[in-house]
């Protein structure tokens, strides 16, 4: 029986994948289950399970090729008699159910559904699928360029269609895809070939090309400001000491500075509720819910930033069970897309790699983040007298085109506030 392998759905949003690697080549045995081959969408990286045991008899999409959810792109041959079947297409929840797992890159950003064209030059929130950064690439677009191209897909998408159309009219002088090109400035570096003794050139996996991107469009949509402030997290360093051991008996991890903090911000934001909105043309979106994000290492190689949903619903253990899941799903490849949207407000920690402080890049379509550097035991005056304190830096990276050095300061300072004025029945 000839089985169809299809293109999976990974979420409502996703209606096309890039075929990254086959794990099989035609002609061997796969076992149901095994990794078959990986894909890579607008939202994730993920490795696909065999949904049959077989030989892989034919493979009709090749690598680095883009085809839409649903196609068929090999089939394998199970030896048994009947009728085709075809393998299952994946919904997010169903992906995490059969344990599809996922590299989710940073959430990329989709312009308002009511622009459904953007002007030329216009440096609005977009995203862009596989296909047609791959068309980009091949005919040289850089990403600057890339923002003045019209999409007529929903929120303002960018079809292949449209890139095709812009393709062929930056061929004729005069155009203004041909204007945009001479206003591209010339690309850095020496323009000497490399040398292959002392170079090494290592082309960007699909995650890095998005963090690339993401960081790139926040630059260009965000107006950028940051405070630093420090704060005294000596009352919880304490209480973890006196109650740590018994937390992780109790919840199987560890009780780190990070739950107290996320709580902080949330009763910060419900205070500043400004602070929890986004910006969507000439409107302010304010967010009656914080969902907030939390930034994952994933090893050396990228960034991931899933999203505790309905996080002021939640106590400080409530917290720190979502953090811990979180962060356990995105390392071990089992976040789904849905895990890296919606966020309201996030959370970056690089006090885990014993940086003391940092200036964070807002993560899209958030107007401010928090950068947490590391606690440090550092000689403080209180009081007129030099007293050893468990001390951190705070900084908050703000988008000045909403949140001012006022509201911003007044908010990070509440933050502290909250930490240092930390109340034991905010635990449970």
């Amino acid at each position: 029986m000839q089985v169809e392998v299809l293109m999976p759905k990974m979420g409502e949003s996703i209606t096309e994948g890039k075929i990254v690697k086959w794990h099989r080549k035609p002609g061997e045995k796969i076992e149901r289950d095994e990794v078959l081959l990986e894909i890579s969408t607008d939202k994730v990286d993920t490795e696909i399970p065999s949904s049959a045991t077989g030989i892989l008899s034919k493979i009709i999409v090749q690598e680095q090729d883009t085809v839409s959810v649903g196609s068929v792109i090999a089939y394998i041959d199970t030896g048994e008699g009947g009728s085709a079947v075809s393998a299952p297409s994946y919904s997010a929840e169903e992906a995490h159910t059969h344990e599809v797992e996922a590299v989710v890159a940073v959430e990329t950003p989709v312009a308002a559904a009511g622009n459904r064209k953007l002007s030329h030059g216009t440096n609005g929130n977009r995203f862009y699928s596989p296909l047609v950064r791959s068309m980009a690439r091949a005919e040289g677009i850089s990403s600057d360029e890339l923002i003045s191209v019209n999409g007529s897909g929903a929120g303002g998408r960018i079809t292949k269609e449209d890139l095709k159309r812009y393709i062929e009219d930056r061929s004729h002088p005069g155009s203004i895809a041909q204007k945009q090109i001479r206003k591209q400035p010339e690309a850095t570096g020496t323009g000497k070939p490399f040398d292959s003794k002392r170079e090494v050139v290592i082309p960007m996996d699909n995650m890095r090309e998005r963090i690339m991107e993401h960081m790139v469009s926040s630059r260009d949509t965000s107006v950028h400001v940051a405070a630093i402030t420090e704060v005294d997290m000596t009352k919880i360093a304490d209480y973890i000491a006196r109650r740590g051991e018994e937390f992780e008996k109790n919840e199987g991890s560890r009780l780190t500075f990070m739950p107290f903090i996320a709580h902080s911000c949330v009763r910060a934001l419900k205070d500043f509720p400004l602070v929890n909105s986004s910006i969507e043309g000439n409107k302010i979106v304010q967010h009656n819910y914080v969902n907030l994000g939390i930034a994952v290492a994933i090893e050396t190689t990228g960034l991931v930033v899933p999203v505790i949903k309905g996080a002021d619903e939640r106590n400080i253990t409530g917290l720190a069970r979502a953090i811990r899941d979180l962060a356990v799903r995105a390392r071990t490849k089992r976040l789904t897309g849905d895990d890296i949207i919606g966020s309201t407000f996030s959370i970056t920690n690089y006090g885990v790699f014993g940086n003391l402080m940092g200036t964070p890049i807002i993560n899209q379509p958030n107007v401010a983040i928090l950068g947490v550097g590391a606690v440090k035991k550092r000689p403080v005056v209180i009081n007129d007298a030099i007293a050893i304190r468990q001390m951190g830096f705070l900084t908050l990276s703000f988008d000045h085109r909403l949140v001012d050095g006022a509201l911003g300061g007044r908010f990070l300072e509440r933050i502290v506030h909250y930490l240092e004025t930390f109340d034991t029945e905010q635990i449970s």
